[in-house]
C-alpha cells in the first residue's frame, strides 16, 4: 500500500510552503529517512525526508505553494528496489529503449552544467523540442521550471514568421535593416520579469511594515575607534584559532558589548505586551544573517554565560545553517535584542528597523580610516559608525544614548569584557 508524502507542520504560525526543489524525480527510489524535497516557509527552509523505502511518485511541481497537510507525492514500499550500476555490462538495449535514451538525453541535457529539471518541465521541453541549456533560468535559479518552458516558447512564437510568410534568402553583403518605427513593440515580458514573492520575502515585508506601523521607532548614532579590538585581535588570533579551531570575529565582542549594555540599561531589555512593560532577565542576542533568499536573524541563547570561543562557535554554526538553509522554527525564535552588520556589505551609515516584539536593534557599518582628535592632536584610526534604533514608547532617548556609550566603551577598551567593569 502506498504512504502519503504530505507536508509537515513545521511551525505554530506556519500553514503553507513553496516546493523549492525536488531532490528526486517521479520514477526514483528513496531510501528511508532520505530527503527527498525542499519546503521554503515564510520562515525557514526545511527538507521533506521519505518515511520508508520505496519507489517515488510526486503530485506537485517545484514552485507551486501548497499548505499544510496536503499530499505532494506517494511511494509505493512493495516496489523492488532497482540493481546496481551495470554500465560496465554489455549493453543488451533495444532499438525503441536506445530511441527513447537518446531523447531523455536531449531533454536532460548533454551536459553536469546543464540547469536541473523537474518531470514536469521535463515533459514541457520534450513537447518544445528545447534542450534544458537553451531556457532562460526564471523564478529558481539552478533549475528550469515548467513555466520557464511556457514563457520561452511563447516568446519564441511571438517572434517567429508566420507558417504563411514565404522565406527569403539572406543576401550577404546586405546592410542591416533600420526599424520601420523609431519606437518598436516589444515582446511581451522582455523588458521585465514577473514573479511570487517567496513566503520568507512576505513575511519580512510584513514584519518591516508592522514594525514602522506599530512601533515610535527613533535612531541615535555614534562612534567607535577599533584600534584596541583590531590590535587585540591580531595578537591573539594564532593561538585562539589553534586553540578553538574558529576564528576571532568582531560580532563576539559587539555581542558581549550589548550584554554589558543591556545589564546597564536594562529597559532597553523589554517589550510591550498589551498594556503591559515585560522586561527579561534573560540575554538571547539576535544576529542578522543575510541569505540569497532574505534576512533572518537566528539566536543566540544565553549569551552572558558564553565565553569569546562559545560564541564564535555558535555564530559559525548558525550562518552555516542559514546559508543552507537547515535552520529551524526555534532558532529563530525568543530574542530580546538583535544585532545587525551591515558593515559586510560596505554600508557606512544606516538606520536600522526594529525585530518585532524587541525593543531595541543595534546597527554595525564598515570600518573607515578617518582623522580624529586625540589629544588635541589629529590622528588616523579605523572607525566604525554605530547606530541604535529602539522604540520610543519603550525607551527614553537619555536611556538610548547610555547605552550606545555604554556599547563605545566597551568596544574601545574591551578590557572592560574580560574584568566586567
Amino acid at each position: 500500500m502506498s504512504i502519503e508524502v504530505k507536508v509537515p507542520a513545521v511551525g505554530e504560525s506556519v500553514s503553507s510552503g513553496i516546493i523549492a526543489a525536488w531532490h528526486k524525480k517521479t520514477g526514483d527510489y528513496v531510501e528511508a529517512n532520505e530527503a527527498i524535497m525542499t519546503l521554503e516557509t515564510d520562515k525557514v527552509s526545511t527538507e521533506i525526508v521519505a518515511e520508508k523505502s520505496g519507489v517515488l511518485t510526486i503530485q506537485a511541481e517545484e514552485g507551486d505553494e501548497v499548505k499544510v497537510g496536503q499530499v505532494i507525492g506517494e511511494i509505493d514500499p512493495d516496489a523492488e528496489k532497482p540493481s546496481g550500476d551495470h554500465s560496465d555490462e554489455t549493453p543488451t538495449t533495444t532499438p525503441d529503449a536506445a530511441e527513447k535514451e537518446v531523447s531523455e538525453s536531449k531533454t536532460d541535457g548533454a551536459t553536469s552544467d546543464d540547469p536541473k529539471t523537474s518531470p514536469a518541465s521535463r515533459r514541457a521541453l520534450e513537447e518544445s523540442d528545447l534542450a534544458a541549456s537553451e531556457v532562460p533560468q526564471g523564478s529558481l535559479p539552478g533549475r528550469v521550471t515548467k513555466e520557464d518552458v511556457a514563457n520561452h516558447s511563447e516568446k519564441g512564437r511571438d517572434s517567429a514568421p508566420s507558417e504563411n510568410t514565404p522565406a527569403q534568402k539572406p543576401v550577404e553583403s546586405a546592410p542591416a535593416r533600420e526599424p520601420k518605427s523609431p519606437l518598436p513593440s516589444q515582446p511581451a515580458g522582455e523588458r521585465t520579469t514577473r514573479k511570487k514573492m517567496t513566503p520568507l520575502r512576505r513575511r519580512i515585508a510584513s514584519q518591516l511594515v508592522n514594525a514602522q506601523q506599530t512601533a515610535a521607532i527613533l535612531t541615535t548614532f555614534n562612534e567607535a575607534d577599533m584600534s584596541a579590538i583590531m590590535g587585540l585581535r591580531k595578537k591573539a588570533q594564532d593561538n585562539f584559532v589553534k586553540k578553538h579551531g574558529v576564528k576571532l570575529g568582531f560580532m563576539s565582542f559587539f555581542i558581549k558589548a550589548v550584554v554589558e549594555a543591556l545589564k546597564s540599561v536594562p529597559v532597553i531589555n523589554a517589550r510591550i505586551d498589551g498594556d503591559e512593560l515585560v522586561e527579561n532577565h534573560y540575554y538571547d542576542i539576535g544576529v542578522a544573517v543575510g541569505t540569497q533568499k532574505g534576512l533572518v536573524v537566528p539566536v543566540v541563547r544565553d549569551a552572558d554565560q558564553k565565553s569569546f570561543a562559545d560564541l564564535e562557535k555558535e555564530l559559525a554554526d548558525v550562518a552555516g545553517k542559514a546559508r543552507d538553509g537547515k535552520l529551524k522554527i526555534e532558532d529563530l525564535q525568543g530574542g530580546v535584542f538583535t544585532i545587525s552588520n551591515g558593515g559586510i556589505y560596505g554600508s557606512l551609515l544606516s538606520t536600522p528597523i526594529l525585530n518585532p516584539p524587541q525593543s531595541g536593534i543595534l546597527g554595525m557599518h564598515t570600518i573607515q580610516e578617518r582623522p580624529i582628535a586625540r589629544n588635541g592632536e589629529v590622528v588616523i584610526r579605523p572607525m566604525m559608525y554605530l547606530a541604535l534604533s529602539y522604540d520610543h514608547r519603550v525607551v527614553d532617548g537619555k536611556e538610548a544614548v547610555t547605552f550606545l556609550i555604554r556599547v563605545k566603551e566597551c568596544i574601545e577598551d574591551p578590557t572592560r569584557l574580560l574584568l566586567e567593569f
